[in-house]
């Protein structure tokens, strides 16, 4: 089973990823789609993708939320739910699998499918979609993974937020180096696709299997930059990375215990900053002039 990852770290990640999302890359994406598009969101979590997206969209629109965790979908649903009615637009729920958003420029259908996304391959054609697209997915997924998910695909791609290993913590700590490298470590670990992650290698990686398709390929880099205002997403954000690199290089285990405590502390206080470094992409199918 596909790794996955709690809907409260989701949550708390979800402005920081909206505002690191390249908007061009996004925009490119929206105007190549046809009225009423259908897209797949794989590995749609708790809906995050869909809810900075689907607003640019505008218009009627079809979504396919995808996890293989149940719970991320009802959560999804909910927060969608929340958000909707926060704006004033009005929702209705056909049945408890699609929740109907009803915009004032037409209905926005979201449908939640629970699925092994380790076998996307498999039932990707059998789905008809304009687009697919993903956050923070690619750099869990194994390289055979990607060639057969790039053999299969015939429309447009979108992907955010593949992580590309520029990660930076101020002020610096001593032990940095050596936490980078356990982390990237665990990265590449096998997250349930069938293989090692591709980790910090993920975007380069699928731009060039798209490409050698014949695929156009567009990237930008989409950084978060968490300071003071981020104390929370901050923290966590430190203990993620001193427990991937504790499993992954148990041997240091103190130090690395003790430059998580420090640097949690840090977060509370308001003195901790951090760059971390992500790649957008953009894959777009050959016209077959």
């Amino acid at each position: 089973m596909v790794e996955t990852f709690s809907p409260d770290w989701l949550d708390l990640r979800e402005p920081a990823d909206a505002r690191a999302r390249d908007g061009a890359l996004a925009a490119a994406l929206v105007s190549l789609l046809p009225p009423r598009p259908k897209l797949i969101d794989l590995g749609a979590g708790t809906g995050s993708l869909f809810r900075w997206l689907a607003p640019r969209i505008r218009g009627p629109q079809a979504w396919t939320l995808v996890d293989a965790d149940a719970s991320l979908i009802e959560r999804a649903f909910d927060t969608i739910a929340g958000r909707v009615l926060q704006v004033g637009f009005r929702i209705s729920a056909p049945s408890k699998r699609v929740l109907l958003v009803h915009a004032p420029m037409g209905a926005w259908r979201v449908e939640g499918l629970i699925a092994d996304l380790a076998d996307t391959p498999d039932w990707l054609p059998d789905r008809e979609a304009d687009a697919v697209v993903c956050s923070a997915l690619l750099d869990l997924v194994s390289q055979d993974w990607l060639e057969d998910f790039a053999d299969v695909l015939a429309v447009p791609f979108y992907a955010a937020l593949s992580v590309d290993g520029r990660d930076r913590f101020w002020p610096p700590d001593r032990r940095d180096a050596m936490v980078a490298q356990g982390f990237r470590r665990d990265q590449v670990r096998d997250k349930g696709f069938v293989g090692p992650a591709l980790g910090a290698a993920a975007g380069h990686a699928a731009a060039r299997a798209f490409a050698a398709r014949g695929f156009a390929v567009h990237t930008a880099r989409s950084p978060w930059r968490l300071g003071a205002a981020e104390p929370a997403l901050l923290a966590q954000l430190v203990a993620g990375h001193a427990a991937a690199a504790a499993l992954a290089t148990p041997h240091r285990f103190r130090p690395i215990l003790g430059w998580g405590t420090e640097r949690q502390l840090q977060a509370r206080r308001g003195r901790l900053r951090a760059t971390i470094g992500h790649l957008d992409l953009l894959a777009l199918p050959p016209t077959g002039d």
